[in-house]
């Protein structure tokens, strides 16, 4: 009865929330002191400096298909589906300094459903306090500061899927505090500091036990701030006038953790403890942007079995991804994708080497939030990169992202 009611209560929710905001700001409008509705960046209610709300929601609507084989290219699976679905909503409360930010997920892909575990619609939830604009905490569920394709939204990204080693070596999200600071040297140039202490089992843990997860990230910008924040948006869509780069370096310790990909994968079958060092990098300049990635993850016993001789085991290897995108007018852009995933030798008889190559074209109509995208592309596996390799696949995509 529990799961057969959570769908409405969520929808509920949200529609009472939305409608007390517009009631409670058109009954202010009969008065003197007003609440403000404007529509900019999503709908924004707000009143002085008591409360402020944000409301967006967005959605990729999508057709894919991959083929039988490299040789083959019958149809083998056909992708037709909500990709995602999300609400967001974000503001302060009481003072600018006390903020919060709410993201709900609605499509099948995003209630985690792959995991075998119950429907999660929550995906992030965390207030945040603002000691200045430099720095700031929060205490909440949130996207660990990990690699820099992760932490860019999905509704930012030029292509459809984020790459397959994101999907072996990120850190994903996290419940825990979170801390971040900007350090502005006397030039241009910035430092930014982020960390986090974490439960290291990923989205809306159950009560578990004392491990942790560790996490640290420093980032590099020589040349100055990106425009619009560009440092966490794929492609130059702002056709930067000089060249901006940022570089960044991540550590984490995940201590006893019990999935095989530290906050994501599957359940193993006994906790293991994991790090994960990452580093990567943003270049953008005259419509040119550059995206480099670079996993390692390591454990000292990755190997876990059952009493009935099952194996399961923790993804150790490396894993790398580089994009190159060129912004061919103000609206459209080619993108082309090389990404890989290399186990270590200790558990290559249980996962493969997988690479994979694509090329991509956006039509932006209104920046990231309404664009179409179009992607095609070739994996292969254990570096047999053949077309008659039984394996290996073409894939196609074709997406709408639709969102205020």
């Amino acid at each position: 009865m529990k799961k057969q009611f959570q769908y409405p209560i969520i929808f509920s929710l949200s529609f009472m929330l939305i409608t007390f905001c517009f009631q409670d700001s058109f009954a202010q409008n009969e008065s003197d002191e007003r609440a403000l509705i404007k529509v900019k960046n999503g709908i924004s209610i707000s009143k002085d400096s008591l409360f402020l709300l944000n409301l967006r929601f967005r959605m990729q609507n999508r057709f894919g298909f991959t083929t039988a084989s490299g040789e083959d290219l019958e149809i083998d699976q056909v992708d037709f589906r909500v990709r995602r679905l999300r609400l967001r909503l974000d503001g302060y409360v009481l003072n600018p300094r006390i903020q919060y930010y709410i993201q709900l997920g609605f499509s099948k892909s995003d209630l985690d459903l792959e995991s075998g575990g119950y429907a999660q619609p929550i995906r992030d939830a965390i207030v945040y306090y603002y000691f200045n604009p430099n720095f700031y905490v929060g205490f909440g569920q949130s996207k660990l500061p990990g690699n820099r394709e992760r932490v860019v939204s999905s509704g930012n990204l030029q292509f459809a899927d984020r790459s397959i080693a994101n999907g072996f070596f990120t850190l994903d999200r996290d419940f825990g505090f979170f801390g971040y600071y900007t350090y502005q040297t006397n030039g241009q140039s910035q430092f930014q500091l982020k960390g986090s202490i974490s439960t290291g089992e990923g989205r809306n843990p159950s009560v578990g036990d004392k491990g942790l997860s560790y996490t640290g990230r420093i980032e590099y910008l020589p040349f100055g701030k990106f425009k619009n924040n560009g440092d966490y948006s794929e492609g130059d869509l702002e056709f930067e006038e000089l060249p901006k780069l940022s570089v960044g370096m991540t550590y984490n310790w995940n201590e006893n953790s019990h999935r095989t990909r530290g906050q994501l994968g599957s359940l193993l079958y006994e906790g293991r403890d994991m790090n994960v060092f990452i580093a990567d990098a943003m270049f953008k300049y005259s419509g040119w942007g550059v995206m480099a990635e670079f996993f390692k993850r390591g454990s000292n016993d990755p190997i876990t079995m059952n009493d009935k001789g099952d194996i399961k085991v923790v993804f150790i290897g490396i894993g790398t991804n580089l994009q190159l995108s060129k912004m061919i007018s103000r609206k459209d852009e080619f993108a082309l994708r090389y990404a890989s995933v290399r186990p270590d030798k200790i558990i290559t008889q249980h996962e493969n080497r997988l690479e994979e190559t694509a090329f991509g074209y956006t039509r932006y109509l209104n920046g990231h939030r309404i664009k179409l995208q179009g992607n095609l592309g070739y994996a292969w596996n254990n570096g047999q990169i053949q077309v008659n390799n039984l394996q290996n696949y073409w894939f196609g995509t074709f997406q709408v992202e639709f969102g205020i």
